[in-house]
């Protein structure tokens, strides 16, 4: 079973059509959080994965947005959010606010956190990925960084794909995975996008410049 694995969409339309785009035939299309945030286009994001009925976990980005609060984030992070607010209808809010903090899915299979198992806002790296942070599961699916990684363990794999709509490793190109469930494996994949296009948006919704200069860096 190939399964796509996205996270860290961060409001980015223009990323994520471009995933979309990318994407081979797969049997399932997962989401380990963060849809909203930052970046200027978060209601064309959730409807993108509501209506091809994505299993989502809530990301911080997500719970700061569906609560009204954005507590210790930067000021671009809390301008994304403030935006979004702005932005999402109260149908959108509420799928939001109902995203569970984890998930399993595909039999049991494949679970979905958005930082750590134990702490959905703890940031996990791929060299801190371990196998005791596998339950029953055959793929632990983490997000939040924003860097791509994965490794592979005796018990099982723990990845991350990387963020769709602002990575942060360097690498400017969207991220996302491919998970083959049968040979237990992961693809991790970039693709190109118009991040001129996404930077004038930013612009032209009034949210910080640096919001959209950042991308250019993959920072």
């Amino acid at each position: 079973m190939q399964v796509a694995v996205i996270s860290d969409v961060h409001a980015n339309k223009v990323a994520l059509d471009a995933v979309f785009a990318d994407l081979p035939a797969v049997e399932a299309l997962v989401c380990a959080g963060d849809v909203v945030g930052y970046n200027p286009r978060p209601a064309d994001c959730v409807a993108a994965l509501r209506e091809r009925d994505v299993p989502t976990v809530m990301g911080n980005h997500d719970r700061a947005v569906a609560s009204g609060t954005s507590f210790r984030f930067n000021s671009m992070a809390a301008a994304g959010v403030e935006h979004a607010r702005e932005e999402l209808d109260d149908d959108a809010l509420a799928w939001l606010a109902d995203l569970p903090d984890e998930r399993t899915v595909l039999d049991g299979r494949l679970k979905l956190v958005h930082g750590h198992p134990e702490d959905p806002d703890r940031y996990t790296y791929p060299e801190e990925f371990a196998p005791k942070m596998l339950d029953s599961e055959d793929v632990l699916v983490t997000g939040h960084t924003h860097v791509q990684g994965h490794e592979e363990f005796e018990e099982g794999i723990v990845m991350n794909p990387g963020s769709v709509g602002q990575p942060r490793d360097g690498d400017p190109r969207a991220a996302y995975a491919l998970v083959d469930l049968d040979a237990l494996t992961v693809e991790e994949r970039r693709v190109a996008y118009d991040v001129d296009a996404v930077a004038d948006e930013v612009t032209a919704a009034g949210l910080p410049d640096r919001i959209g200069e950042r991308l250019y860096e993959g920072r």
